[in-house]
């Protein structure tokens, strides 16, 4: 007998809000919205809605932002929507007593073919690591981490000169259908949830930080190159310029590998007037798009119009 679905939807970021356009848009029953409380931004500070928040709004959704999931208040909120399946994307760790609340349980949209990449950045690790492929996972969601029991899944391909923006609007496209078909498989009664493998050659997607976001120039060029790629253009890859008597943080937007024979150190950077090449283990980083603090972010030739390095100038 079919399901007359009643959906909580549960994300915060833009890849959040294109699955939830998605379910919108084909006419699903939306009970209501979980996001993030709003947050200061911008010079002002002032506070700020979340980009899954001011959407819900656009619409006429209804929006709860708890502070704390074990909230009594926003439990007794959440079941008073009387949702009988909840949809998360994009969203934090859930506590039991939510999501096992809907009687159709919660499922998750998760940015990579699990069992692979479970973690905050699959979409990241992926173009770092140099895989070829990819793709979105719904599954339900149980105590851990990206553990549940996979629902559907749906491939992505990841071409030469992809980087982190280019395939996260790829994978929120066949994410918010994979949602869908989802949706549907659970409406008619057709879900068979697979268990995940645990096998010793899983990769993880571990959280970015300045820690593991910083470029080490003694890797091969490939490397490099896909690392800058899929930080590109957040978190962004970084790496300290010495330069002038002076260290400064540069951030790496864009760059290409080429091949050479060359007895540089590692990091050392030569300039031409239009182009700047970073020393590596197996040839050269063209740096094609950088940033320098307190400046824009510019291509190579025009920071080179306004800027110069000296003969002893390196990246680390």
């Amino acid at each position: 007998m079919p399901k007359d679905l009643r959906i909580v939807f549960m994300g915060t970021p833009d890849f959040a809000v294109g699955v939830l356009k998605k379910m919108v848009e084909a006419g699903r029953n939306i009970v209501g919205v979980v996001t993030a409380a709003d947050k200061p931004a911008g010079r002002g500070r002032k506070l700020m809605g979340s980009a899954v928040k001011n959407y819900a709004v656009s619409k006429g959704l209804k929006v709860l932002q708890p502070t704390n999931l074990k909230d009594k208040d926003f439990l007794n909120e959440l079941e008073e929507l009387q949702a009988n399946l909840q949809v998360v994307v994009a969203f934090r760790m859930l506590p039991k007593v939510v999501w096992q609340m809907p009687e159709l349980g919660t499922f998750n949209l998760h940015a990579s073919l699990l069992p692979q990449y479970r973690g905050a950045a699959p979409i990241n690790w992926a173009i770092i690591n140099g895989e070829k492929k990819t793709g979105v996972t719904t599954f339900f969601i149980d105590e851990k981490i990206d553990t549940g029991a996979i629902i559907a899944n749906s491939e992505v391909d990841i071409v030469d000169d992809e980087n982190a923006e280019t395939l996260h609007d790829k994978l929120m496209d066949v994410g918010g259908k994979l949602v869908l078909e989802t949706l549907t498989l659970i409406e008619k009664g057709n879900v068979n949830p697979k268990k995940q493998s645990n096998n010793s050659d899983l990769k993880e997607a571990p959280k970015l930080t300045p820690e593991n976001t910083q470029i080490d120039w003694n890797k091969p060029g490939k490397e490099i190159e896909a690392f800058i790629r899929g930080l590109s253009p957040y978190p962004v890859a970084w790496s300290v310029l010495h330069n002038n008597n002076e260290e400064l943080k540069a951030k790496l937007y864009s760059a290409k590998y080429e091949n050479a024979d060359h007895n540089q150190e590692s990091g050392k950077i030569e300039t031409t007037k239009k182009e700047i090449k970073v020393a590596c283990s197996d040839g050269y980083i063209l740096v094609k798009e950088l940033q320098l603090p307190g400046k824009r972010k510019m291509d190579s030739a025009s920071l080179l119009n306004g800027y110069s390095f000296d003969a002893n100038s390196k990246l680390s």
